[in-house]
């Protein structure tokens, strides 16, 4: 039987990266040390993940007219991810984001949507074969909201699971969320979606929040602690904490994306969730020991290598 594809809808973005050895406070002006452009977007992140760990992937997304929109849309095609739904918004700009990152490896992030926001339920409709054949679709917010509210709809309707990773934080609707198969929240994002009430969320307190998180409809629940590791709770593990790898990083700029894109083909290759979500530290913590977004996404050789080298 034919491996049945990833579908990821989201964005994709030219990351405009500056590197620095400490983030300017407000109204100050520091040198920075380089400047690089990398092709990058959550959407287009988790894709070219996908594709790198070596299973079939589809993008359903929007580009502008423009100079950054051909250069993103053959960097997606050359990464091996199929681009037949990655279509061009005239009139717009591509999606941009600025990134500063200190000399720690942590980062801040604008981003301009540009096309992304020119993604439409209307241009799901036009993907429908490809979502409906697909294993597994992941998605982002970093797209319209009705777009993927509609993505929900439609993966409920075709019976496909669908990984939300709730970036950038907004407030999510209960009768949306029993649509996710699978919601992977960061600590900051996973305290909005519980009502943002400041308290940290750490390795002794994650059980609460998945918790009520779970209330909410999701099935699983992956809270992404960065370097601490994640917390799993579903059907399968009610309370299972991961530990991250220790790494020295260098840019942990889309850690996040690929930590997604692993999580997603260690389940389709039938992976229970703890082992997926230890497979998927292992390609975050490669990630971060590299420079920029799509380039720092590893191959399924280097993650099993990294493993049997713990």
């Amino acid at each position: 039987m034919a491996t049945k594809p990833i579908v990821v809808v989201g964005s994709v973005n030219l990351d405009l990266v500056c590197r620095c050895q400490r983030m300017p406070s407000p109204g100050e002006t520091v040198s920075g040390a380089s400047f690089q452009m990398f092709e990058g977007g959550k959407g287009a992140n988790q894709a070219v993940a996908v594709a790198r760990l070596g299973h079939p992937v589809s993008m359903v997304a929007k580009v502008g007219d423009d100079e950054f929109g051909v250069r993103l849309r053959n960097a997606l095609q050359a990464a091996g991810v199929c681009v037949d739904a990655v279509s061009i918004a005239n009139g717009v700009s591509s999606g941009v984001a600025a990134i500063t990152t200190d000399r720690q490896g942590q980062n801040s992030i604008v981003v301009v949507p540009g096309a992304n926001g020119r993604l439409l339920p209307s241009d799901l409709d036009n993907a429908a074969p490809m979502l409906r054949s697909a294993g597994m679709v992941l998605t982002q917010l970093e797209i319209p909201i009705e777009t993927v509210h509609y993505l929900a709809r439609l993966a409920k309707k075709f019976g496909v699971p669908l990984m939300l990773d709730p970036s950038p934080a907004q407030p999510l609707r209960p009768p949306f969320l029993r649509d996710i198969a699978y919601l992977t929240p960061n600590e900051t994002e996973a305290s909005s979606l519980c009502g943002g009430n400041g308290q940290v969320i750490d390795p002794s307190n994650a059980h609460l929040f998945a918790e009520k998180l779970l209330e909410s409809g999701p099935r699983n629940i992956i809270i992404k602690m960065g370097k601490q590791g994640s917390y799993l709770a579903g059907p399968e593990d009610r309370g299972h904490f991961v530990p991250a790898f220790k790494v020295r990083a260098l840019d942990s700029t889309a850690a996040g994306d690929a930590f997604n894109g692993g999580l997603a083909v260690a389940l389709m290759q039938g992976s229970k969730l703890a082992k997926a979500a230890r497979f998927a530290a292992a390609v975050a913590a490669i990630s971060v020991r590299r420079k920029g977004a799509q380039p720092s996404m590893p191959t399924a050789e280097q993650v099993n290598s990294f493993l049997k080298s713990i």
